[in-house]
């Protein structure tokens, strides 16, 4: 009890064979036991200690679980492990200002437990509302099914028209723990997160929300999630939050005086009192910092092993900067660096993007303060009007340098003209959003006057000093030949109308040119041999490209991606240090590769008409995707894929597939291999998911596959057997359906939720050990006709975890012949849910029962006999009438 007092020990105690009462008033066989000891000092004590341990709420035998001792045990048990998975749900003490507001906000929680709970956070940026969203989520993550921290929404969606979907996809990844989900569209997102993630308890944190498409695509309703989730919502507007009607609004407030010198000390000196000499000079610079979390954290660095000169320094040019200008403050970190981290930081705050906003607005600040009314003399141009009345007025200096344009309607004329006076511009990103706009879609010839069409009469120019190119919608046929380009670093011409690389034909190195990435449906021929340095290389969407030519090695080529109709075959062995690989293309039917391919990690074929595959010698190969090619009937693995991790072929005209040695394969997929007859599957220790669906497989052996999680096998018709291994402790979902299976044993599977043998109409047993299904939450036996026997009990009768819900569909078409439900006696089941469709009579049922549930169809008229009834007064729901 001292323990409890002094520390944050917690106390538990256990009355075991006696009642608090008599420990407290110390009576009974607790008094005749103090009576026995002559020294009272000693006896003193405990009297105090067990009358305060009888105050503290604890376990009593004889009143708790009928004084089943081992039940009682296995309570205190589960109380303990849930008390010590929350201990890393502690909140980090480091965190300064934030304990009582993480408090303050987890104490909302608790007022609708049963609802599903959207909070907002909101207050400006920088100040502390992704750190407040991050320590909650790490305080109360170990209380849910499923969890996903989404950081920066609004930039993410902002950055490219596939950003919600790609959110989209990785909370569903986070939350189901699958890697392997895809979404093709905002919409099918939507759709999948409703139907997959309704029945979780999830806490989803929403960082830095800006809009409300972006909350209706990721957080749309309630009904997507299971009551008791929680969605976290952070932003710097608050009407997102009213709008989207979440109730719950907390506002950042700043840090206190107290807390900010905290914060500064930990940064500035490492420690919670500052430096002795430095008071009155840190309480100057909290003055300044107003609260702000990050100008206080930003300071603090700066300042830190600095001398008391240099501070002084520091905070007379703070007092030149108006208090209310915050982000001028963060200058101080900048004018500390060398001039080439001077440029970089510019590039990265004004154009790349990155850093916080606050640091962002800073570098923005001081590009544009030395000539704030005239932005052609600013060295970096990122507002769309600007640059816009630039560029058609020719008002181009040397001083620019980079230029990132946002425009719907271009016209290229205006551009060309303005980049001429332009000599050291080295950054030019221009992203022409005609083709993509709703207004373009529905009327093409809204482009015709200012869109790709009007090019015929303009030649194109562009700085010597480019180092990245840019252009969405490039309309022009070619590089001009005035341009040396002996600078370009990047090229990226997305829907491009290029024709040939360079203007008349001409054959121009990119020496340094590192990174190529072309789309656009009229460049026929490619030549590696001018771009001796690129590492990668992307080419999408070129229908009429049909000759790629590597002349000479190239040894700095990293990853190949080709998205080409009518390319020709080719061979790789001029390519050997490629990593990754993607080929997609209608024409080709041979494709070679190296004979070494050492740093090949990812291969990823689709729509190729290939008859045979040899992956060649490819130890580091990760991933293999071979999709859509029809005509693929051969696949010769290496001989070692140590590393494989995912697996897709889909062939309909495979018959055999050998893995050989893949220990550390962890998805097989060959669905859609429809004449499939032969696989052979080594030890795969690691291997969690499996998708043979539609093959022609007779026989399936998974007996070297212990920890498999999930297996579909949908429609193999062929089917008559199939081994798990004996212990599969992680499977979690087994679709056996349409198959020719007669019994299935399941062996020790203790942790399977869902098994769907839906079709199977030769199936007549199937087989469990007691107590392996005792987390089945759906079995489907629709159109098991055939089905006859169980050989399983849920539970033994000792089990200290149970079946909460149970779905049995459809239960009236197996014909029982058995008087009893297939669950033990003592089973605590609360909820039975079926399908009926006939009038048959309904087995004995569980004692604890207190929903059955028939979910459609007619119900027996039989239902229950007396001594059958649930003696807990069960309620029988028919289509969600009562009946008793």
């Amino acid at each position: 009890m001292e323990c409890h007092k002094t520390t944050t020990h917690i106390v538990y105690p256990v009355f075991y064979y006696v009642e608090p009462s008599e420990v407290r008033n110390q009576i009974g066989e607790v008094g005749e036991a103090f009576a026995k000891h002559e020294n009272e000092e000693a006896a003193g004590k405990w009297r105090k200690a067990l009358k305060e341990a009888a105050d503290v709420a604890g376990w009593e035998l004889k009143n708790t679980a009928d004084g089943h001792e081992a039940k009682v045990i296995q309570q205190i048990v589960e109380k303990l492990s849930l008390e010590l998975r929350s201990i890393n749900g502690r909140i980090d003490e480091n965190l300064v200002g934030m304990k009582d507001r993480i408090n303050n906000i987890v104490s909302s929680l608790g007022t609708a437990p049963d609802d599903v709970i959207m909070i907002g956070i909101w207050g400006i940026g920088g100040g502390g509302k992704t750190t407040l969203a991050r320590a909650i989520f790490n305080t109360i993550s170990f209380q849910f099914e499923g969890k996903s921290f989404i950081e920066n929404v609004r930039e993410v969606s902002n950055a490219s028209l596939s950003g919600l979907k790609s959110l989209q996809k990785q909370i569903l990844s986070d939350v189901l723990n699958d890697q392997g989900i895809n979404v093709s569209s905002e919409n099918e997102g939507e759709n999948m997160m409703w139907r997959m993630m309704r029945g979780r308890k999830v806490l989803l944190v929403l960082d830095d929300v800006d809009c409300m498409e972006q909350l209706e695509a990721l957080a749309g309703d309630p009904s997507w999630f299971k009551p008791g989730s929680i969605i976290i919502i952070t932003t710097r507007d608050e009407q997102v939050l009213v709008a989207h009607g979440v109730k719950f609004i907390h506002n950042v407030n700043l840090l206190s005086d107290k807390e900010g010198i905290c914060l500064f000390n930990r940064y500035a000196f490492g420690r919670e009192i500052p430096v002795q000499g430095y008071e009155e000079l840190s309480r100057q610079v909290l003055r300044y910092a107003a609260g702000l979390p990050l100008t206080i954290k930003v300071l603090g660095s700066f300042l830190c092993g600095k001398s008391k000169l240099e501070w002084v320094d520091a905070l007379a040019r703070l007092k030149r900067i108006p208090l209310e200008e915050t982000q001028k403050k963060l200058e101080l970190s900048y004018t500390g660096l060398s001039e080439d981290y001077k440029e970089i930081f510019l590039d990265v705050a004004t154009i790349l993007k990155g850093m916080h906003d606050h640091i962002e607005e800073m570098g923005r600040n001081i590009v544009r303060r030395s000539h704030p009314d005239m932005p052609y003399k600013h060295s970096r141009l990122w507002i769309d009007d600007e640059i816009e009345d630039i560029l058609a007025n020719d008002l181009g200096t040397k001083a620019t340098r980079c230029i990132k344009f946002y425009k719907e309607r271009l016209n290229p004329e205006i551009v060309m003209k303005g980049l001429r006076k332009m000599k050291e511009l080295r950054y030019l990103y221009v992203a022409q959003q005609s083709l993509y706009s709703n207004r373009a879609k529905r009327n093409p010839n809204c482009l015709n006057d200012f869109g790709v069409l009007c090019c015929n009469k303009v030649s194109p120019y562009f700085p010597d000093a480019l180092q990245y190119l840019h252009w969405n919608n490039y309309p022009f046929g070619s590089l001009p030949k005035t341009f040396q380009a002996n600078n370009l670093v990047a090229l990226e011409m997305i829907n491009s109308k290029i024709v040939q690389f360079w203007e008349g034909g001409e054959r121009k190195a990119l020496k340094k040119l590192r990174f190529l990435g072309l789309s656009g449906p009229k460049l026929r021929t490619f030549d590696l041999g001018l771009t001796p340095n690129l590492e990668t290389l992307t080419l999408g969407g070129l229908g009429d490209l049909v000759e790629l030519k590597i002349p000479v090695e190239c040894p700095k080529l990293r990853s190949l991606k080709l998205y080409c109709a009518k390319l020709r075959p080719f061979d790789l062995w001029l390519t050997p240090n490629l990593e990754e690989l993607f080929l997609e293309g209608g024409d080709m039917v041979e494709f070679h590769m190296p004979p070494r391919c050492l740093n090949l990690t990812s291969l990823n074929l689709k729509y190729l008409k290939l008859r045979t595959l040899d992956i060649g010698l490819t130890p580091n190969l990760e991933n293999l995707s071979v999709m859509h090619c029809y005509d693929l009937e051969e696949i010769h693995m290496a001989n070692e894929c140590v590393k494989l991790r995912s697996v897709y072929l889909e062939g309909p005209k495979l018959r055999t597939v050998d893995l050989g040695p893949t220990p550390n394969l962890k998805r097989l997929d060959l669905h859609g291999s429809n004449d499939l007859e032969e696989l052979h599957i080594p030890e795969c220790p690691i291997l969690t998911h499996i998708n043979m669906s539609y093959s022609k497989l007779r026989i399936i052996d998974l007996r070297l596959v212990p920890n498999l999680n999930m297996l579909f096998l949908v429609r193999c018709k062929d089917l008559v057997e199939l081994h798990l291994a004996d212990e599969c402790q992680e499977l979690e979902s087994l679709t056996v359906m349409h198959s020719k299976l007669r019994t299935l044993d399941l062996g020790l599977t203790p942790n399977i939720k869902m098994l769907n043998l839906e079709g199977s109409y030769n199936l007549l047993e199937l087989h469990a050990p007691i107590g392996c299904l005792k987390n089945l939450v759906l079995l489907d036996l629709s159109g098991c006709l055939g089905f006859r026997s169980f050989s399983f009990r849920l539970n033994d009768n000792t089990s200290g975890i149970v079946n909460k819900s149970l779905e049995v569909r459809p239960l009236a078409e197996l014909h029982f012949t058995l008087k009893t439900c297939p669950f033990h006696q003592d089973n605590n089941l609360l909820q039975f849910e079926f399908t009926c469709f006939h009038e048959d009579d309904i087995p004995s049922l569980i004692r604890s029962l207190e929903k059955l549930i028939s979910g459609e169809g007619l119900f027996s008229r039989k239902i229950l006999h007396p001594q059958q009834a649930p003696t807990t007064g069960a309620v029988l729901l028919v289509n969600n009438q009562q009946l008793f």
